[in-house]
């Protein structure tokens, strides 16, 4: 009895041994759970990033029958690129730049006026230099209706400087400052006797040495009678190249030579026709004509005057004897059926 009760005691032992046996390989491998349960949400995770491209895969996928139709585009707003800024001529312009501009403002200029002349009527050297003293303040326009008498009873500089003074203050009444014009001309007539043997001198040293004759007219009487060329700085010419930024100086002199400097000398007197022109005709001092410029684009000061073509046609002058300031067509239209330029204004 005794050995039957200790061998059933040993055998409760050994099984008490073995469940601790399992209890602590069970705790030594029970750490490997909470790995395996992190897992799984990182395995759900790349399944859910997955599930979006397989949906996004099957959307796309054309369906048998159907046309395809392109996915609408992103409705964010876009920046447009802004405006390039449109540099008149002129501004930051270069020296190259400048005479370029400038040369080809004359070449436009001499295709609008071809015929471009001084506008003085005069038939010798004597008669321009007189009719040009007497211009000063004046239109070219009631000079000419003037010096006719003027002639037909002074022809030469000794007969004008022989005349009585009253009655040369008569015949030039019409043209203002009629008394200082007289004192003018008569004094240059008389230094014409007595200094160059009653000739006009072909000199710009001589020219103004002689009353009532500045640079401007000195050039007029080189460039006309004698074939010299030289720039004719009136307040046309003046107004213009200022506006067209040639130069910003104010002084006459000083113009002249600045403008001088941007074209060949042969072209001097063309230039000062074709200038004046253009200011009596459309780049008028008060209000220029802008809209009817054919220079516009080349000019730094476009905007300043009418910019409506049809308002600015209207501001258009035109003169011819008898009617001073008439408003006709633009200069291109004074050419005749073949091509040929009008009758040059101030023409009978």
């Amino acid at each position: 009895m005794k050995k039957a009760a200790a061998q059933q005691s040993a055998a409760k032992k050994t099984a008490a041994e073995k469940t601790a046996a399992k209890k602590t390989a069970a705790k030594k491998t029970s750490p490997a759970k909470p790995a395996a349960k992190k897992a799984a949400p990182a395995r759900k995770a790349a399944a859910k990033k997955a599930a979006p491209a397989k949906k996004a895969a099957v959307k796309k996928a054309p369906v048998a029958g159907k046309p395809l139709v392109a996915p609408k585009k992103a409705t964010a707003a876009v920046k447009a690129a802004p405006a390039k800024t449109v540099v008149r001529p002129g501004k930051g312009e270069s020296r190259t730049a400048l005479v370029r501009r400038a040369r080809r403002i004359n070449r436009e200029l001499a295709q609008v006026y071809p015929y471009a002349h001084p506008e003085l009527d005069f038939e010798n050297p004597f008669q321009l230099l007189v009719a040009t003293v007497l211009s000063a303040q004046t239109t070219d326009l009631r000079v000419n209706q003037t010096t006719p008498a003027l002639f037909a009873k002074y022809p030469t500089p000794e007969d004008l400087a022989a005349a009585n003074p009253e009655e040369v203050e008569e015949i030039l009444r019409p043209c203002g400052f009629f008394r200082a014009k007289t004192r003018s001309v008569m004094g240059l007539s008389k230094a014409l006797v007595e200094r160059f043997g009653g000739e006009v001198p072909d000199r710009l040293e001589d020219l103004v040495s002689l009353p009532g004759v500045g640079r401007k007219t000195a050039f007029v009487v080189l460039g006309n009678a004698f074939g010299r060329p030289g720039i004719t700085v009136d307040t046309h010419f003046q107004r213009l190249v200022r506006r067209w930024k040639w130069t910003d100086e104010t002084d006459p002199d000083k113009i002249e030579a600045a403008v001088a400097a941007l074209f060949p000398k042969s072209e001097w007197t063309d230039l000062s026709h074709h200038v004046i022109w253009h200011g009596r005709r459309i780049c008028h001092a008060r209000k220029p004509a802008c809209g009817a410029c054919p220079i516009a684009a080349l000019c730094p000061s476009y905007g300043e005057g009418e910019t409506d073509p049809e308002k600015a046609k209207k501001l258009l002058k035109y003169e011819k004897a008898g009617l001073p300031g008439q408003r006709l067509k633009p200069p291109q239209a004074y050419l005749d059926a073949g091509g040929r330029p009008a009758p040059p204004l101030g023409a009978g």
